[in-house]
């Protein structure tokens, strides 16, 4: 499905021919993701160095982590831009669109962008710019809500390790443990541990990196479906150890999961 015919359902007068569509991507300064995550985006978007948005709509899509995803951020009615000397640059009056407002931060689209260009003509790329999907709630990252309560999407882990956000990295990376990752296509489980200098977090951070962490199920599912199968993993934290626990112990209490979850026989542990 196209983005255009979802938005087009939620305002019928919503038309491609009007838009543009602004592919925010990193400017050498300033991630778009993060000033998103902040609550900052639509100040940010509003300051430009040209005359970018000569149509009446703005449909924002931010570049996520990985290849050809784009958060979508809104559909924007634009106004005529007022060059501010001082800053030398063109600022715009942009008012979201409301009946597309419950899509914001919650919409994925999937879409190859072509080499560098940021701002398009909606009608030549409205077909090429397709749903991935739509998250239940808008994308953001709190504060560590406490290790019992940690479930995230590929996604959000790569949000965090890459933005390195401190109360997640404090807390992953003073505890040893047991976690869990889980395959949300298959049902299948893979039961894991950390132990020593960096704990969950070095091995949440190899995970964010490249999905399989090294592990020999891991690895093998995402050579034979692509890399882009982990974005359908979630990761979740099964019990926590002091740093200095011997390795022993948490490969000890590593088998007991594997066991009680039986991810050895049914599930995605090789042993």
């Amino acid at each position: 499905m196209r983005i255009f015919d979802l938005l087009s359902i939620l305002n019928p007068s919503i038309r491609p021919d009007e838009a543009k569509v602004h592919l925010a991507s990193w400017n050498g300064i300033e991630n778009p993701i993060d000033v998103y995550l902040a609550g900052k985006f639509e100040e940010w978007q509003r300051w430009q160095r040209r005359r970018n948005f000569e149509r009446k709509l703005v449909v924002s899509l931010i570049s996520l982590p990985g290849s050809d995803r784009w958060l979508f951020a809104g559909v924007h009615h634009s106004t005529v831009p007022e060059w501010v000397e001082g800053k030398k640059e063109y600022w715009y009056e942009l008012t979201e669109d409301q009946s597309c407002k419950e899509m914001n931060g919650r919409l994925v689209a999937a879409f190859r962008r072509p080499g560098r260009q940021s701002y398009l003509n909606a009608e030549n790329w409205a077909d090429k710019i397709q749903l991935s999907k739509i998250f239940g709630e808008q994308l953001s990252i709190g504060e560590f809500p406490g290790f019992k309560a940690v479930n995230l999407t590929k996604e959000e882990l790569e949000l965090i390790v890459r933005q390195s956000l401190e109360s997640w990295r404090t807390a992953l990376s003073n505890v040893a443990g047991v976690y869990l990752i889980s395959d949300t296509v298959s049902g299948k489980l893979y039961v894991g541990s950390a132990a020593g200098e960096g704990g969950i977090w070095q091995r949440w951070s190899s995970y964010a990196a490249h999905g399989h962490g090294g592990n020999i199920e891991l690895r093998k599912l995402l050579a034979e479906e692509g890399t882009d199968r982990a974005k359908e993993f979630r990761y979740s934290i099964l019990e926590i150890a002091d740093l200095h626990a011997s390795h022993l112990d948490i490969l000890d209490r590593e088998s007991h999961w594997k066991d009680i979850l039986m991810s050895r026989a049914y599930g995605l542990n090789a042993n």
